[in-house]
């Protein structure tokens, strides 16, 4: 399991786009994160059980942690009081459509356990409701209580499939609790309470302000701190170039985001000035298809060491971008995935040998 400060890219199709397992493991890549529910959905878990799991289907010889499907699920079409056209919950589970097809599908926690251990990547995450932003405090309440009574079941059915299959998979309990003090921390002491391996921390990145997001954390992090067994914390969603250095450095152990190779995609790469606003959103991101660009010939970021850097310049970043060229994606995922990888380790050193205050404001310009 991860136990020091790890960034965990995102590879929902059970590849991180544009990048094979080699790119990755050159770039320190540890692990990376694939998704139950498109996965269920094709090419199928059982298919992929046939091919050996996930590590012999995609040849990634690191870890890998599957979500529990449960942010897909019930993501589709709901309102601030739980209800959806294309979701119907009940206490045994959730009715969904595939966006695929339209099929009608039905995943309960032991279900979903189930396509997770079919899966079988190294860590794996409970099924639990995760309540859309802004959500009353009434629905907010019963989902929690909901995903508490699904936590169990989901931990039940993990243990049993453990022994069965005499795997070693790891499962981690989530914390919801929407952006409401009493119920994250009621939350928080109730996942904590039970035998885990590892603990989530969900429904913090469904589209609320930032403000709300951070607020939400820090109602858990007193919680975690206090865990006696010192389980990894994995924050779900979340992972800007300011969240590492705030997370980090307070127990959170994990962060997955899809942020940094969708940028890339859109031509946004990242280095330490950016483009010198005072907003942490923007501080380290530039775009490559900026005229400016055009004729620059630094790498990306001079203080980088990824592939691209030491290869190639912005001028031809820029071209690519512009002509539409595929190379431009994966070249720019290289740096932004080596860019956040390694601030991580350079925030793993620096809690170890005592400072980590100093980097932190080297970078923000703030405690």
């Amino acid at each position: 399991m991860l136990k020091e400060p790890t960034f965990v890219p995102v590879g929902t199709q059970a590849t991180v786009k544009s990048l094979t397992p080699e790119d990755l493991e050159s770039i320190g890549c540890e692990i990376f994160f694939c998704n139950t529910y498109h996965l269920y959905l094709r090419p199928g878990d059982k298919a992929i059980k046939k091919f050996g799991g996930l590590h012999e289907f995609t040849r990634w010889k690191g870890q890998l942690i599957t979500d529990s499907g449960g942010f897909q699920v019930f993501s589709l079409g709901r309102d601030k009081n739980g209800a959806g056209k294309l979701t119907r919950i009940t206490e045994e589970g959730v009715e969904f459509k595939s966006h695929l097809d339209g099929a009608t599908h039905f995943f309960t926690p032991e279900k979903s356990i189930q396509i997770q251990h079919n899966l079988a990547a190294d860590n794996i995450i409970a099924f639990d409701e995760c309540t859309p932003y802004p959500a009353t405090k009434k629905y907010a309440l019963a989902a929690l209580n909901r995903t508490h009574r699904w936590a169990l079941r989901s931990l039940t059915e993990h243990k049993r499939l453990n022994k069965k299959l005499e795997q070693d998979i790891k499962l981690y309990g989530v914390i919801q609790g929407s952006y409401f003090k009493d119920l994250r921390a009621q939350s928080a002491e109730f996942i904590l309470s039970q035998d885990f391996d590892g603990i989530a921390i969900g429904g913090v990145s469904v589209g609320e302000p930032k403000d709300k997001m951070r607020q939400a954390v820090e109602y858990v992090i007193p919680y975690i701190q206090k865990d006696s067994k010192k389980r990894p914390v994995h924050l779900l969603g979340v992972g800007e170039v300011d969240d590492l250095f705030d997370f980090f450095g307070q127990g959170i152990t994990s962060m997955d985001c899809t942020l940094p190779t969708r940028m890339a995609r859109g031509g946004q790469f990242l280095n330490r000035t950016g483009n010198q606003t005072h907003d942490m959103r923007s501080k380290f991101k530039s775009q490559i298809m900026w005229a400016r660009f055009k004729e620059d010939q630094q790498p990306l970021d001079p203080h980088c060491q990824c592939y691209t850097c030491k290869n190639y310049d912005r001028a031809y970043l820029h071209h690519l971008f512009k002509a539409q060229e595929l190379l431009g994606y994966r070249l720019m995922t290289i740096h932004n995935l080596h860019f956040m990888i390694h601030t991580t380790f350079d925030i793993r050193k620096a809690l170890k040998d005592g400072s980590f205050e100093s980097l932190k404001y080297s970078w923000l310009g703030r405690k």
